[in-house]
This record gives structure tokens, sequence and C-alpha cells, in this order.
């Protein structure tokens, strides 16, 4: 049975509302907290824009219930927009050069699980490297050049449009990127990966009961690993791809669906399997790119798109 994963569009975040902001304390230093709640559920809003001479670095750190949504202008310019629950939650904000660091922050360890919602909303230039930490809400990056990591408990990341040396972290939180290019490092204990219309040339999945779908071209030249202990692994490839196929399971199986297009190792190479894995080898074009999938008792399953 083919497993059917589809793209999820994160919603867009509610309006964020400009409001006053409270002058900077010391050289380069901006902190806010909330103002005294006006009762349950009071939204409570900050902005701040920090001018950067260079490439910028934005380092994150969530401790809340919240999203973290990044995005890209032309300006010179990092722009930090909080919205939170009540006044349970505050943000600290601080600017070391071209360095931003932004920490929401648990004020009050009584609070309910209501009260301690704070998302993020960054606008920041096109280069711009990131170090984005959350717990449980969804990190949304959009046409951002730079190296980044990322990691959440069991938030998902979402990636649009974003090139470099990616890393995605999470417990069970799922990756989706789409139109991603550079590097791509992704491990999950339970989280699935889907990875689509991608531009990468180096690319490293693994999760330990997730999913795995890679649905686009392999650069020439480039190297695929993709590994789940139980999940599905799920490639699919064009009749213009070239690459060297790798597919091996332990107990797991190995549903070959372009038989036609996969012919045997054009590089001489002698596969052999062991007792314990049973596996499958050959190349697709000149083989020029490498492809290993793996699963230990799951399901490796290599298609041709239409």
């Amino acid at each position: 049975m083919c497993l059917r994963m589809m793209e999820m569009t994160p919603a867009r975040p509610g309006t964020w509302t400009k409001r006053n902001i409270l002058p900077v304390l010391g050289a380069g230093l901006f902190l806010w907290s909330a103002a005294p709640a006006r009762g349950a559920g009071t939204g409570q809003n900050v902005e701040k824009q920090f001018k950067i001479t260079g490439r910028p670095v934005v380092v994150i750190h969530n401790v809340a219930n919240g999203r973290i949504e990044v995005k890209s202008w032309k300006n010179s310019e990092v722009d930090v927009v909080g919205t939170q629950s009540s006044n349970k939650v505050g943000f600290d904000i601080e600017q070391v050069g071209d360095r931003i660091d932004v920490t929401a922050t648990i004020l009050d360890p009584s609070a309910q699980p209501l009260e301690l919602e704070a998302d993020l909303q960054l606008t920041v230039p096109e280069e711009t490297e990131l170090q984005l930490k959350t717990e449980t809400g969804l990190i949304y990056v959009e046409q951002v050049m730079g190296d980044m990591k990322l990691e959440s408990y069991a938030g998902d990341v979402h990636l649009k449009e974003v090139s470099g040396y990616i890393i995605v972290k999470t417990t069970g939180g799922s990756l989706v990127c789409t139109q991603c290019a550079g590097k791509l490092d992704f491990s999950s204990i339970g989280g699935n990966a889907q990875i689509l219309q991608p531009q990468l040339n180096n690319v490293n999945l693994m999760t330990t009961t997730g999913n795995i779908l890679f649905d686009g071209d392999f650069v020439r030249t480039g190297l695929y690993s993709m590994k789940s202990g139980k999940g599905l692994v799920e490639v699919r490839f064009s009749s213009t791809d070239s690459f060297d196929l790798k597919a091996q399971t332990a107990t797991g199986t190995v549903d070959n669906q372009a038989s036609a297009f996969l012919k045997p190792d054009s590089h001489g190479v002698k596969h052999m399997a062991s007792k314990f894995t049973h596996g499958l080898f050959g190349t697709v074009g000149m083989g020029l790119a490498k492809v290993e999938l793996s699963s230990y008792s799951g399901t490796i399953r290599i298609m041709k798109r239409d």
C-alpha cells in the first residue's frame, strides 16, 4: 500500500500588532516583559528593529509554547515581533554587533499551558544564519540563505526555498523541506521527513520510527543517505536522474516499482548482501549521484514520478 504524504502548508500567523517599545537598556540591550495582564487570555505584543552592518546571526530559544516564523526582506535590519497570551511569559531581546539573541522565558512557573503561548515572527536579511530552538511550536523558515540549526522537541519544522548547511533535530516533530538547496542533515526519533522539489547536493536523513519521502531530482555527484528503523523510506525520481542505488533492509521489504529504469550496477562493483540483510543494487542513467537507503523492519520503495 503506497503511503500518501502531503505537504502541510503552515497556517499564517495572526495579525502582528505594533506597540510602543520600552527604552533600550544598556549598550545594545533590549529587554521586554509583558505588562500586567488585563485578564486571562489577554495578548501582549512587542516589536523591535535592529540595524545590522554585515551578515547577521539570529539565535532564538523559545521555552514557551509557540511558533517561530522567519522570512526575509531586502533591508539591512532584523525585525522582531513577539506576541504572547499572558504576562506569565516574557521576551529578552539583545543585540551584540550583528548577532540578535531572542529568548522567550516563563515568568510564572505555576502558569497553565494556555497562559504560556508565545509566538515570534522575524524578518531578516536574505543572507542570515539561524539557530532556532523551541519546545512544541512550529518552526517555519522561508527564503533565507545561510547556515541554520533548527531544534524542536515536539514541534514540526517547515522550510521553503532556503539554502545553506541545514541541520534539523527533533524528538517527535516532522520536517517538510520544499525547494531547499545546499546540504541537509535531519535526525529524529519519531518524526517524518518530506523532501520536495529539492536542489540539495548532500542529504542525510535519519529517523527511528518515522517515514521518509524524497520526491525530486538527484544532483549529479550528490550524496544521499536515508535511514529509518521501522518506517517507510520512499524515493521518487525522474527519467533524467543519474545515480547509483544501494537499498538494504534487515527484516523489511524492498518494493521496486522502477525496474524498467534500474539496471545492474554499471561500475562493476560487486554487492553482496549479508545473511542478515537483503537489498537492491543498481544504476539509473550513468550513476553520477550516490543514493543509499536503509530500513531495519520497514519498507523501502523506489518509484519513478509520472
